[in-house]
């Protein structure tokens, strides 16, 4: 992998140089042909959720709403750094201009930190219909739903903007960046000054404000495994844990990624290590999600089935405006 040269003393910037996966233009192109085939199948998976929940009225009940708005996550998250790496690598370029930079570690924080807010307010949807089903619709009402999406959503954007305003506080030495994308701990390691340290302390609050939703879900599970094991026939508790089990996958998956990308030392890895770490919590849960959730569920399998059917689809939408008129 090629890292360029150093360049001392920055004190602005218009442009930041991207770590390229190859000097050779041929691996290059290769390497275009697998994230296009990675993202068009991200893209695909999340788009057949949103419209199979968006689509069919079974589907819309407080889980599947909040699945709709994960597979919305997923579908940005992946469109953060996929596309401008295609770019490049087609191109044979590694450039990213200074406001697009700002554009991928915005809109990674939003999608990530968004992702996880998102993925807590789903064990609590799963924690009530399990452990409190008969006040379940009073409590998952469509207002509360409404505003628990808000608020991660809010919780999102906020957080986004004080990675993003910390970050591009400091003073650059070099353009750069050890990683295929704007990520904030290779950005850190440019830093001209001690005003990094102030990034450092955004990234703690934001790792400890995860880690209380991490505990939050755990807690959620426990007692939810405590409910199920009161259930007195085993079909009942295999539904149950059938519910849960494509979230536990999600919120794992998403979780130590996150840790290994984050929390690792960054002293000592190699740039190959760090690329890794990237694809790892980046461009799987994106990828990988859809299937999640597709896999082991039946309400969307035949939602999909639906949708599959061309006539059932027209239908669909001849219905839905002839109800808006």
């Amino acid at each position: 992998m090629n890292t360029g040269s150093k360049m001392p003393n920055l004190t602005s910037t218009t442009e930041f140089l991207l770590l390229q996966f190859s000097d050779i233009q041929e691996v290059q192109i290769l390497y275009f042909f697998v994230f296009l085939t990675i993202y068009l199948t991200a893209v695909t998976g999340n788009l057949l959720i949103i419209l199979a929940v968006a689509l069919d009225h079974h589907l819309h009940t407080p889980m599947y709403f909040f699945l709709m708005n994960l597979a919305i996550l997923d579908l940005g998250l992946i469109s953060v750094t996929l596309p401008k790496t295609m770019a490049n690598s087609l191109m044979n370029s590694s450039s990213i201009s200074y406001l697009g930079c700002v554009a991928q570690v915005f809109g990674l924080f939003l999608f990530e930190a968004t992702d996880f807010a998102i993925l807590t307010v789903m064990a609590y949807d799963r924690y009530v219909a399990i452990c409190n089903p008969l006040q379940y619709e009073r409590i998952m009402h469509r207002g509360a739903c409404i505003r628990m999406a808000a608020s991660a959503w809010i919780a999102g954007i906020l957080d986004s903007m004080l990675q993003t305003g910390g970050t591009f506080a400091i003073t650059f030495c070099s353009n750069m960046i050890d990683q295929f994308f704007c990520e904030i701990p290779q950005m850190l390691k440019l830093s001209c000054s001690d005003l990094y340290l102030v990034e450092v302390g955004l990234i703690t609050f934001s790792c400890s404000l995860a880690l209380g939703c991490f505990i939050f879900i755990i807690v959620s599970y426990v007692r939810i495994f405590e409910a199920v094991l009161k259930i007195p026939s085993a079909h009942g508790q295999k539904k149950a844990i059938s519910t849960c089990l494509p979230h536990l996958t999600v919120v794992s998956l998403l979780t130590f990624t996150g840790i290994f990308a984050y929390l690792r030392p960054q002293s000592y890895t190699s740039s190959d290590l760090n690329v890794l770490s990237a694809i790892i919590y980046a461009i799987v849960p994106p990828l990988l999600n859809p299937f999640i959730y597709s896999m082991r569920n039946k309400d969307i399998k035949t939602a999909l089935l639906r949708l599959s059917d061309c006539g059932h689809f027209s239908k669909i939408i001849a219905k839905k405006a002839f109800l808006q008129k």
